[in-house]
């Protein structure tokens, strides 16, 4: 064994095995704060989440590397910033754990990548080398923005498939009698069962109407922390419906229908897409098999059948 594998070798052990115990420190509890609440009899509040402060704990740890991939200044009010509250990442941790996977990705990548090439027997020139190092270096930096963009695509999808119920259930507390604040905390209790990103939303807009926010803001804020262009237009409705004192329940009637056609459509036009990705995979998987199994043996018994007939001539 050569020392570059021996290398090699030790560098997968230790990051394996510091792995293993970072996970380990993060999921054990202490023994100490274990015996200390059993002493004083404490209980945790009703809204402690562990996942949080898993996340808060990663953020300490992992703060000198993310001051690496961090820009210089002005990113606070940024569309990234926007992105965190979009993907729902409202705590001060979140950027911290962002910025460091950027750092950890964009220098592990390229190092396990280099400790495999040495590792292996093939001869690999040192310009194709820096290459897939440079390369491998820029997928790590950009992992976490890909990841981002898919948490905050799913967590847009899922509000728009549940509005309309939500829309639905404000017209009836409407129509009730019920104000629209008063309307919207009833409706962030009933959709937590259903959908807890929008019950988290209505929640949270009813905070800021309890805390004084006018009714504007705190609608414009609900748009502005979803990303979601349908909740944008419904704010906008609300407002004017309220300056110029018109029918609100009427108009949540008409919004909420046609956001049902928006996602029947939107339904109908993934439909749709379904025979065109099922074309490749039929041609270039599917085909050649079956084309093998039919044809297989039609082909084995005219070669049977001419091979003898050619080596007479």
């Amino acid at each position: 064994m050569s020392i570059v594998q021996f290398l090699f070798l030790g560098a997968v052990f230790i990051s394996a095995f510091a792995g293993v115990m970072f996970v380990i420190s993060l999921v054990a509890p202490s023994p100490v704060q274990q015996r200390l609440r059993r002493h004083l009899n404490e209980v945790a509040p009703a809204g402690a989440d562990p996942g949080t402060q898993w996340v808060a704990r990663l953020a300490r740890l992992s703060g000198p590397l993310a001051k690496l991939s961090v820009p210089s200044e002005g990113w606070e009010k940024s569309a990234l910033r926007t992105r965190f509250m979009n993907a729902g990442f409202r705590g001060d941790s979140a950027p911290t754990v962002y910025f460091a996977a950027k750092t950890v990705l964009a220098i592990a990548i390229p190092s396990v990548l280099w400790l495999g090439l040495m590792a292996s027997a093939s001869a690999v020139p040192a310009n194709r080398i820096l290459f897939i190092l440079v390369l491998a270096s820029a997928i790590g930096f950009f992992l976490p923005n890909f990841g981002l963009t898919y948490i905050v695509n799913v967590r847009k999808r899922e509000i728009f498939e549940r509005f309309p119920e939500a829309l639905d259930l404000l017209t009836i507390c409407i129509e009730a009698g019920l104000a629209i604040d008063a309307a919207i905390a009833r409706i962030a209790q009933e959709m937590a069962a259903t959908s807890q990103i929008l019950s988290e939303e209505l929640h949270l807009v009813t905070l800021e109407l309890r805390a004084g926010s006018a009714k504007e803001k705190a609608l414009r804020n609900l748009a502005m922390r979803t990303g979601v262009e349908d909740i944008d237009s419904l704010v906008a409705m609300l407002i004017q419906a309220e300056r110029f004192g018109t029918s609100v329940a009427d108009s949540l009637r008409v919004h909420a229908e046609s956001l049902r056609i928006k996602r029947r459509q939107r339904a109908e036009e993934a439909a749709a897409k379904v025979s065109l990705k099922l074309l490749f995979p039929l041609i270039f998987c599917f085909f050649p098999a079956l084309l093998g199994v039919l044809m297989g043996p039609a082909f084995i018994q005219i070669s049977r059948a001419l091979l003898p007939a050619m080596a007479g001539h």
